[in-house]
């Protein structure tokens, strides 16, 4: 595949990747202004023009790929006979400047059961850059017209009717952030439970009164799950201090706390 398409592949699967731009070139070199590639963490794609100049700009894009980069960086080579090499000599006679622009993981986050409240909390995270799956058991609460205006934003945005949810959450991507507010409590604790049995999801939220939660709580504990596997579920979900038990007003409390968790992710570089 190509660059774009690389991009786009990087996205869809949650990834993270380093786009790469020849954005200068005096003299002879191997590829002209433009040409661009994509560095993965274990793939590439495309080509800024192969040999030292190609291999030094992997080995870089990778370094700032493990470290959580955010900020783009130039680096500049002199394609001759006396330049510094590690990776073979390239005497083309030119000099070749390359954009390094990291590409950061859109984070995933699926909410399971968009009545109300769900549509509301998915009409605040779809402003902003990330894969955002909205689930519901009931078909016609995915009716694309009522989404317009969550399909036609900045989040890559997936509807999906399922009758067996819990299959849906089975098949997230590894750090996925998960909103269980369905419209049926069993449905609720199949989807907890799921949850838990992964092992590998981002952050778990449940909505639902405390109650509601302590009931869940010792069902969990039922099915074999120990207090330290249920504590990873929060439930109640949001910003605590936000007033309103208005549908956008929850909506937003739960947003708010989903992008205090995401700059955390950022800061670390995770």
């Amino acid at each position: 595949m190509d660059w774009l398409d690389a991009l786009q592949h990087l996205r869809e699967e949650g990834a993270a990747g380093v786009l790469v731009t020849v954005t200068e070139v005096r003299g002879h070199a191997p590829r002209a202004p433009g040409a661009k590639m994509v560095v993965g963490e274990s793939q590439t794609w495309d080509t800024v023009g192969g040999g030292n100049l190609e291999a030094t700009v992997i080995e870089r894009a990778r370094e700032l790929l493990s470290s959580g980069a955010s900020e783009p960086e130039t680096m500049t080579f002199s394609l001759n006979e006396h330049a510094t090499v590690e990776h073979g000599r390239q005497c083309c006679g030119g000099v070749v400047t390359v954009l390094l622009e990291p590409q950061q993981a859109r984070p995933s986050v699926a909410i399971f059961g968009v009545g109300h409240v769900g549509y509301e909390l998915a009409r605040v995270l779809s402003r902003f850059p990330l894969q955002l799956h909205l689930v519901d058991s009931r078909a016609d609460q995915l009716d694309p017209a009522r989404f317009a205006d969550v399909t036609n934003a900045t989040a890559q945005v997936h509807l999906q009717h399922s009758v067996v949810p819990e299959s849906t959450l089975a098949e997230l991507p590894a750090g996925a952030h998960v909103l269980i507010m369905s419209h049926d409590h069993s449905e609720d604790f199949i989807l907890c439970d799921a949850a838990l049995r992964r092992g590998d999801l981002g952050t778990v939220g449940l909505i639902g009164s405390s109650a509601k939660w302590s009931r869940f709580r010792k069902r969990l504990r039922d099915e074999g799950h120990d207090d330290a596997a249920i504590d990873q579920i929060s439930c109640p979900i949001g910003v605590p201090g936000i007033p309103g038990k208005e549908p956008a007003a929850i909506g937003v409390s739960v947003a708010a706390d989903l992008l205090r968790v995401f700059e955390g992710a950022r800061a670390s570089g995770s």
